[in-house]
């Protein structure tokens, strides 16, 4: 929402939002756009002349401004309706989809068109930082967009992608998540396949050829597919990966690349992106120059500071596989240094205890780890909600010191005393996590 409403505005549209939560990396650069932000949402936020209300997919009956909508029957849109109508027909879609990854694979394709001189369009779920926004709606030909399984809208039950006219889709995976919308894996693949299936016959599918959810859902795409990945079944196989400090080198069929990422899964990313742009005939030789001029993403593994001798690391990571992969990786970063983890259970999954088992295991595999309490608990049926208790407990008994403490304050009390030079600390949420970044920054200084 927030990057279309940018690129709204840089095309002559006034634009204004509500939101409940307003934090930055995203407020702060709405604000540099000249986009008016309301905190909270209030009938009188909606201007008297607006032509257009684009209404959110969080956004629920009961919500004032929806409300209002519908009483004064006002002219409004899902986002993906917007961009559907408004900016993907008559272009080359390149829509990126799976459960982990997209944001990075997005951002990777995006910025390899751009090396190679296409001027794409895109939409990312992030701010890239070679492109210093997340979205482009520009004239190009081309628009790489990121695909969200998550629902449209309230008014549309349908994942968003399925908006998105693909003519190139790549499918990093697919593992159950979004227990909000969705009840189990089975109706997650059905969407998958119901996006496989708008795919034309003269576009391309890149599937995860070593995830079986991916194999399985592809079986009848009418589409051209090329799997991508570790098997030997794969058609584009990864061969000869090795990780160093400051980043991941791999083969490709007969072409090897290097990306400044590190880690298993960002070398999956780089392949998929890689692969899909020499479909668009972009040079070898261009694809390794925007590998190696990749700056990451915002809130992916990004470093927020140093204190003390101590590193603060922000990640959006929230569904266990992502937390893994994550320390994982940066295991080959930070050989030998001491990994903390702190944990706010906050998306509407990790609220639930839908993954209850999976996270104990994920969060071990640092040295220590805190858990906050969950956010906005009371949403959450009683029987239904994720134990961080029982988290911790499962941590400690396999030899890691844990702590579960209620906010943010909290656990920088805790942890302040612990921390020594050298260690680093990843903040794993997808929210602002009450500027708990800043905050251990801070104490650590004094």
């Amino acid at each position: 929402m927030g990057s279309v409403a940018a690129a709204l505005r840089e095309r002559g549209f006034a634009v204004t939002g509500s939101d409940e939560n307003i934090y930055p990396p995203m407020s702060t650069f709405l604000e540099e756009k000249g986009i008016a932000l309301y905190q909270d949402y209030r009938a009188e936020n909606i201007p008297a002349d607006a032509d257009v209300v684009v209404i959110g997919n969080a956004m629920k009956r009961g919500n004032p401004e929806v409300e209002t909508v519908l009483n004064r029957k006002l002219f409004y849109l899902s986002l993906p309706e917007v961009l559907k109508n408004y900016f993907l027909r008559d272009r080359h879609n390149l829509v990126v989809s799976g459960t982990h990854g997209k944001t990075t694979t997005t951002a990777l394709l995006a910025w390899m068109m751009e090396t190679a001189g296409l001027n794409p369009g895109y939409l990312i779920g992030g701010i890239p930082k070679n492109l210093g926004q997340g979205a482009r709606l520009n004239d190009s030909k081309f628009f790489v967009i990121e695909g969200d399984e998550y629902d449209t809208a309230f008014f549309d039950k349908r994942s968003k992608f399925i908006h998105y006219l693909p003519e190139l889709l790549i499918v990093n995976n697919i593992e159950f998540d979004h227990a909000d919308i969705f009840n189990n894996l089975d109706e997650i693949k059905l969407s998958f396949r119901r996006l496989l299936n708008i795919v034309p016959q003269n576009g391309m599918v890149l599937l995860n050829g070593d995830d079986p959810n991916c194999v399985e859902v592809g079986k009848d795409c009418r589409a051209q597919m090329v799997e991508v990945g570790f098997s030997k079944n794969c058609a584009e196989r990864i061969r000869d990966v090795a990780y160093s400090a400051d980043g991941s080198r791999f083969t490709l069929g007969d072409d090897t690349f290097e990306v400044p990422l590190i880690g298993e899964f960002n070398v999956r990313n780089a392949a998929m992106a890689a692969s899909a742009a020499r479909f668009y005939r972009v040079p070898k030789a261009k694809i390794d120059q925007a590998l190696a001029s990749f700056l990451g993403i915002a809130r992916r593994q990004e470093i927020r500071g140093k204190a003390r001798g101590v590193t603060v690391i922000d990640d959006f990571g929230h569904h266990p596989t992502a937390i893994a992969q994550t320390l994982q990786a940066l295991r080959h970063r930070y050989p030998g240094h001491r990994l903390w983890a702190i944990f706010e259970p906050r998306s509407n999954t990790t609220r639930r205890a839908v993954f209850q088992q999976e996270l104990p295991d994920a969060l071990k595999l640092a040295d220590g780890v805190f858990i906050s309490q969950v956010a906005k608990i009371e949403q959450i049926p009683e029987d239904d909600r994720l134990n961080p208790e029982a988290v911790i407990s499962a941590i400690a008994e396999a030899g890691r010191p844990a702590f579960y403490e209620e906010n943010a304050d909290a656990i920088v009390d805790r942890i302040v005393p612990m921390l020594q030079p050298k260690d680093v600390v990843t903040v794993f949420s997808n929210g602002g996590f009450d500027g708990i970044h800043e905050k251990l920054l801070a104490r650590l200084n004094e």
